[in-house]
């Protein structure tokens, strides 16, 4: 759905508890849609989810300081609003959240969020206070909204069960829906960060998500997850990228499992090409 109107954008959680309040009057369900911004293809599969599951569907666009080690690349993130809030027109968004620092995080705030569960080990041996800020920020938006239902990729699948816990720990009266990863032709997961990748990184890239496809049918078929993440964790390291981890991980704890039979099963991945890193994950099917 194309919208000819401009799509609102607030910039307080003053004025977009006040709208809220007023679709609420009328009997309105409400979406939301947590995003950083540098909006692509991605997004706007998340976006056209919202709108299918209620009558107003918000967008936040907020680059989140809080999830950002010191040694990342918060300043390089791409940040690109105008455009962004093009394409949420385009997908029928009736609202855009843009917070700046401040509002989110005023002056003396000191609160964070502590995980465990399906926050440990992954990206967090890598990236160790990058989910409390991600789940410190999510629960404040989620306050803030007070959505019926929030939608988040499941391209970022460590991501989308810490939150599904987050809200369910802490009873947040919201649904979290995981959407489908978006992708290129040759199966490289849309990102917004893929736009630093080289030419030849580009062509290379996809190789994370064939070496993962092929070790979850191997699972599938012989039921031997060592050996499959074996062969997959060689066929990355040979094309040139830099492994931080490639795992098989129960769907939904994300717990080690030692077996086919410890299912459902996950595959996920983080590696380095050039100066990207890329993650990405996919299911394994029912062991044939």
């Amino acid at each position: 759905m194309t919208r000819d109107r401009a799509i609102r954008t607030v910039h307080t959680v003053a004025a977009l508890r006040a709208q809220i309040q007023q679709w609420r009057a009328a009997g309105d369900k409400i979406a939301l849609v947590p995003t950083m911004g540098a909006l692509h293809a991605g997004h706007v599969a998340l976006m056209n989810a919202a709108r299918e599951r209620a009558e107003r569907a918000i967008v936040t666009i907020f680059v989140n300081p809080t999830q950002f080690a010191p040694t990342e690349d918060l300043s390089r993130y791409p940040r690109t609003l105008e455009a962004d809030l093009a394409k949420a027109q385009a997908a029928g968004v009736d609202m855009a959240f843009v917070p700046d620092v401040g509002e989110m995080y005023p002056e003396g705030f000191c609160t964070t969020i502590s995980l465990t569960g399906p926050a440990l080990d992954l990206e967090t041996a890598f990236r160790p206070t990058h989910f409390a800020g991600v789940a410190t920020v999510v629960a404040k938006l989620l306050l803030q909204a007070l959505p019926d239902v929030a939608l988040f990729g499941e391209k970022d699948y460590q991501q989308l069960q810490v939150v599904t816990r987050l809200a369910r720990d802490l009873d947040l009266p919201v649904q979290i829906v995981g959407v489908p990863t978006v992708r290129e032709p040759d199966g490289l997961a849309m990102s917004s960060r893929n736009v630093y990748l080289s030419t030849a990184d580009r062509a290379t890239a996809a190789i994370l998500h064939r070496a993962l496809n092929e070790a979850a049918e191997r699972i599938a078929r012989e039921g031997k997850v060592a050996a499959a993440v074996e062969e997959a964790r060689a066929a990355v390291c040979a094309a040139g990228f830099q492994l931080d981890y490639l795992e098989a991980r129960h769907a939904e704890t994300l717990a080690p499992i030692n077996g086919a039979d410890d299912g459902p099963i996950r595959l996920l991945v983080a590696a380095r090409i050039g100066t990207t890193r890329l993650i990405d994950n996919v299911s394994v099917p029912t062991l044939t």
